[in-house]
């Protein structure tokens, strides 16, 4: 059991010696993520589709990494047994797979719009379940669903990553309503945009910069431990909400004064297609 010293209802949580799951493990905020797991002393088990990044990226760590594709049930399904069986359970499950495709809505092919709601939401409604199943049966666990800022602010050129991570928050929010009774935590992370390969080829502004991948892991793991229901990050992201109320003819001001309107819209068409053309063929 998940050792408790204090209680969302308050309680805080120790990782060593806890399992933890993370998909799209290979790289990014997983990797990040998965090396200051280990630092607190957790067993961390990676997943990934890429078979040679996450092998890599497992041998680095002296951890565990399994291939998986989060758009199968049978994959998904196959990875959980595999960590049930080498290692007895699992704690906690940490749904961080994801991509970003950016551009005018009416030039996403249609394979593309599916993939992209596949990986960004489904799979997180796949792995949720495929984890609290297990975890309400032993009455106890947690489950990381990995969202975006971008699903509490929508901007041009974000329109079908906007609205699969608005799914994302809306789900965990819900499921963490109907689990949390039952001994099993849904946390919902909403970092700014990050400095990973999701953002090849982007202009970005002053007014919201990338943020390192191992500050996201820090919040991750921090938010973990405390119990936490929900983080924003950075905290400053926070001031962004307004934007939800803010009129439409001012959103336009501020969009072409300070770039929000052009800048997922107008990018480095050589980085953003190797980009595309990666997460699209994995």
């Amino acid at each position: 059991m998940v050792s408790v010293k204090r209680g969302r209802t308050g309680h805080a949580i120790t990782l060593r010696d806890k399992v933890v799951v993370i998909t799209g493990g290979g790289r990014g905020i997983g990797l990040a993520t998965a090396e200051l797991l280990q630092e607190r002393g957790a067993r961390v088990v990676l997943g990934d589709i890429d078979e040679e990044v996450v092998g890599k990226a497992a041998a680095n760590l002296g951890c565990e990494g399994y291939p998986l594709d989060v758009t199968s049930d049978e994959s998904f399904a196959a990875f959980l047994d595999r960590v049930d069986k080498e290692f007895g359970r699992f704690d906690v499950l940490i749904n961080n797979a994801g991509i970003m495709p950016t551009g005018p809505f009416l030039e996403f092919s249609d394979s593309l719009i599916k993939r992209n709601f596949e990986i960004d939401l489904l799979a997180v409604v796949r792995g949720s379940r495929l984890a609290a199943r297990r975890m309400v049966e032993r009455g106890d666990g947690q489950i990381v669903n990995v969202a975006s800022v971008a699903g509490l602010v929508p901007l041009p050129g974000l329109s079908i990553y906007s609205a699969a991570k608005a799914g994302v928050i809306a789900f965990s929010e819900a499921l963490d309503g109907e689990l949390s009774m039952q001994g099993v935590r849904v946390l919902t992370v909403m970092p700014n945009f990050t400095k990973t390969g999701l953002i090849d080829g982007l202009q970005t502004t002053a007014l919201m910069p990338p943020i390192e991948p191992d500050d996201v892991a820090r919040q991750i793991v921090q938010s973990i431990e405390t119990n936490r229901d929900r983080v924003v990050i950075p905290k400053q992201s926070m001031a962004t909400l307004g934007w939800m109320v803010t009129p439409r003819f001012l959103k336009n001001i501020y969009g072409r004064r300070f770039g929000f309107d052009s800048m997922f819209m107008a990018y480095d068409q050589d980085k953003r297609s190797k980009y595309l053309e990666r997460v699209t063929r994995s």
